[in-house]
This record gives structure tokens, C-alpha cells and sequence, in this order.
């Protein structure tokens, strides 16, 4: 029910107003719940952009134009997931904890762990198989999130031999399934 109606509901029992078709009181109705249901379409935006996890569009703009970096996400909820990510940073945030948390603000899933070497971590990516697409906008999230003071290295992963003798019986089953090798390397 839009805004004349019930403006109507609730003038029809003071009994001054005709709603018929054509009467001038029918049209100030109309004219006034037209402008109330188009006020109440602005508030609805508002209120939907205002919060991270229900914006759709300048409200995710706005937000990322506070990082040097735009998110590499490609699906709406990856995108609110990496503002949400990236809101997360803070000047004292230097555990591994906390910077797997603001790590998903890359657009992917990345994970940082410390290597035996010191001041040097290592970045996996767990759910993609070779290097991600975008990797130097990804690239450019990570390392401005991870302290400076730490090397960064980035591992990739792809097919290993142990998997391969796994899933494949022979080579033969590999040339009938017609993999490349880019494609089989990528085939974890």
C-alpha cells in the first residue's frame, strides 16, 4: 500500500474528502503519497548503503575509496566481505590473527604464516590453484596490509606428484581426459 492509499484510510472516517476519480481532493492525495513514497525510496536507499553487509553500490564506492587499494573481488558478497576485512586494520593489529583477518580484504582467501627464517612470512592461497587472477592488485593489498618490516613471500599451489598418482590411474587416463599441462598443473 503506497502512501495515498493509506492517507485515504486514514482521512475516510473524518468524512470531508470525495475520493472519487477527477476530484481535486483526490488529486492532493495522489500528488502528496507520490512525494511521501519517493521520500520513503531515498530512505530505503540511505538505509541499505549505510551498512556494509546490505550496500549495493555507492555505499561499497564510498567505503573503498578509503583504501589506497580497491578490493580484487568479484561477486558482491566478496566485495563486503573484503570492506569489511580491510575496516577491520588497526595501527596495533601485528599478530598473525589479526592480519589472516584483514588478509580476506585482498578479495580472496589468504592466509599469512610465519616461516622459520626470520622477518619473513609467507602468503598461501588456499582455495585457488595457481596464481590468482589479478594477482598484482591482490599482491599490492597484502604487502600494504603486512608489516613492512616483514619480507613477504608468496606461495602458489599447484599439482604435486603424490597427487597426481592419486587421481590419475596412468598417463594414459591423463591423455584421454585431455588435459594440457597448464591445465593439469591447476587440476588440485
Amino acid at each position: 500500500m503506497g502512501y495515498a492509499e493509506y492517507i485515504r484510510v486514514l482521512l475516510r472516517p473524518v468524512g470531508i474528502y470525495a475520493f472519487v476519480p477527477g476530484n481535486i481532493g483526490n488529486g492532493e492525495i495522489e500528488s502528496i503519497g507520490t512525494a511521501l513514497d519517493d521520500c520513503e525510496a531515498v530512505v530505503e536507499e540511505g538505509e541499505r548503503e549505510a551498512l556494509v553487509p546490505t550496500a549495493e553500490d555507492w555505499g561499497l564506492a564510498l567505503r573503498e575509496a578509503l583504501f589506497a587499494k580497491r578490493p580484487a573481488a568479484p561477486t558482491l558478497e566478496l566485495r563486503r566481505a573484503a570492506i569489511l576485512a580491510l575496516l577491520q586494520i588497526s595501527g596495533d593489529g601485528f599478530t598473525t590473527e589479526s592480519i589472516n583477518r584483514a588478509l580476506s580484504g585482498c578479495g580472496i582467501r589468504a592466509v599469512v604464516a610465519e616461516t622459520e627464517q626470520n622477518g619473513r612470512v609467507r602468503v598461501t592461497f588456499p582455495n585457488t590453484a595457481g596464481i590468482p587472477e589479478e594477482f598484482d592488485q591482490i599482491a599490492g593489498i597484502i604487502t600494504d596490509i603486512i608489516p613492512c618490516h616483514l619480507e613477504t613471500e608468496f606461495y602458489f599451489r599447484y599439482l604435486t606428484w603424490v597427487e597426481l598418482e592419486a587421481h590419475f590411474s596412468s598417463w594414459e587416463s591423463i591423455e584421454q581426459d585431455g588435459y594440457t599441462w597448464e591445465q593439469l598443473e591447476l587440476a588440485v
